[in-house]
């Protein structure tokens, strides 16, 4: 298995990710980024980098985004393994459970502080 970006990426695209990846494994569509199944090497430095918590192990992804774990291998079938991310950028495409997922409300915005007042 590999890791997976799932939902809270939706619109937001951080790229944190990306910089940390030490094998050019994360890709980049319209409204989120893919890791890819067949170039991860497992070694979890994305993980910790992300700051939406977008990232998790195939086996360990919410059962509310695990649409998330097939888009991610689909998202693959077409593009085949460039073996490097960086060279081709954004993507312009992404899978239909992202393409159709409802817009982020705060893609682009600084998380709201808990425990506001408003």
């Amino acid at each position: 298995m590999t890791y997976v970006i799932a939902q809270p990426c939706v619109d937001v695209k951080d790229k944190a990710c990306i910089q940390e990846c030490p094998v050019d494994c994360i890709y980049e569509g319209e409204r989120s980024l893919y890791i890819h199944p067949s170039e991860c090497v497992d070694c979890g430095a994305c993980d910790p980098v992300c700051p939406v918590e977008a990232i998790y192990y195939s086996d360990d992804v919410p059962d509310e985004w695990a649409d998330y774990v097939r888009a991610n291998v689909e998202f693959f079938e077409e593009l085949g393994s460039s073996q490097g991310a960086s060279a081709l950028g954004n993507l312009h495409r992404d899978h239909p459970v992202v393409a159709g997922a409802p817009a982020s409300a705060g893609a682009g915005a600084a998380p709201a502080t808990a425990g506001a007042a408003g």
